[in-house]
């Protein structure tokens, strides 16, 4: 072979580029040890803003923005939509929330409104059964936080048994006694209005009495009682007594 031609291959042989070879022809093992990092055009890869050169080594670090929840406990009504405000850290808008029963199932909540990263309001929907619950509250970035105890209870509140309206009527100076009923109450109290003079009321078992002083002349006595179960669910109902005096204390002309 001619040295002319022996010249030209070399020639043409050096003029090979880059895009002229075919990618699969280029191996991983072909290139191993041949190539030096300062002869690649990107000799350096950036992570999270640090650049490493290659051959080089380097530290990644990953921001943990997993939420956290701080709220204690939430009560709600079975079968009724409720709003709840769901305190924490580290969420961000709008993050996803379920609702989670002791034995896996999950509800997701209707509506999520995000006010802060450390505030948001739920809605509970309304087909939960009465129970307890766990929430979980997953980022759009994928952060995720389940509470460590099943922080909503589902619950019925108190019902009133005893019917509104007035309780009876009581000679002036006689004695007072009239009870008021609430299913599932643990505790009553007078929230508003005015009892007879002399008279309170229970508050472990909604017994209203005592011996009535102070009124000169028939008087309508209006109040609200408060019945409070044990999740401190309340349901208010307004009564009341009537003081009589005179002929109303039951005298007569013959």
């Amino acid at each position: 072979m001619a040295h002319s031609e022996i010249k030209t291959r070399s020639l043409e042989e050096s003029a090979v580029k880059e895009a002229k070879i075919d990618d699969l022809a280029v191996t991983n093992a072909k290139l191993a040890g041949s190539i030096a990092n300062a002869k690649l055009v990107n000799s350096s890869v950036t992570f999270n803003g640090i650049t490493v050169a290659l051959g080089a080594s380097g530290s990644i670090v990953v921001t943990d923005t997993a939420p956290t929840i701080t709220t204690s406990s939430f009560i709600a009504e079975p079968e009724t939509n409720t709003t709840l405000t769901l305190n924490g850290t580290a969420f961000v808008s709008i993050p996803k929330v379920e609702i989670v029963s002791s034995t896996g199932a999950v509800t997701t909540a209707p509506t999520v409104s995000f006010t802060s990263a450390t505030a948001l309001d739920f809605t509970t929907g309304t087909g939960l059964a009465a129970g307890t619950f766990f929430i979980r509250v997953i980022n759009p970035d994928g952060g995720t936080v389940t509470s460590a105890s099943a922080i909503l209870t589902v619950s019925p509140g108190p019902a009133w048994v005893t019917a509104s309206g007035s309780l009876g009527s009581v000679a002036g100076g006689g004695s007072v006694s009239f009870t008021v009923d609430a299913t599932d109450a643990t505790s009553y109290a007078k929230q508003s209005g005015t009892f007879p003079g002399g008279v309170t009321i229970n508050s472990s078992t909604g017994v209203i009495s005592g011996t009535e002083s102070g009124s000169t002349s028939t008087t309508v006595y209006t109040f609200t009682i408060r019945a409070t179960d044990a999740e401190a669910q309340t349901a208010d109902r307004e009564f009341s007594i009537t003081i009589s005096h005179g002929l109303e204390q039951g005298m007569a002309f013959v």
